[in-house]
């Protein structure tokens, strides 16, 4: 389920921007090489990213393209930072959903 939004954040947020891709997120973005990740897509999340994460949570959300599980692990924690960091994380992901939806 966790991977599922994070593939759907990622689809959403790719609707963003265009062309070269730079920052922590975007990068991980494009290097997941999934289906729907496009330059722009990762652009507008990076930018996304960008606003509403800090560089350390950036690098913490640009693992979870390389490995999925990871996400879920911090999902399911009862750990206090991981859970404050968990609801970073659900901002950022509904903000690059929002305004990453038209990028293709």
């Amino acid at each position: 389920m966790r991977s599922l939004m994070i593939f759907g954040a990622l689809a959403t947020v790719a609707a963003c921007g265009g062309g070269g891709v730079s920052g922590t997120v975007g990068e991980a973005c494009i290097d997941a090489d999934r289906r729907n990740a496009s330059p722009a897509l990762c652009s507008c999340v990076q930018q996304v990213a960008s606003r509403t994460l800090s560089g350390r949570d950036q690098s913490r959300a640009a693992a979870f393209f390389a490995e999925p599980q990871m996400a879920q692990d911090t999902r399911q924690s009862d750990r206090r930072g991981d859970e404050a960091f968990w609801d970073r994380y659900k901002v950022f992901s509904e903000a690059a959903k929002r305004q990453c939806r038209s990028v293709s």
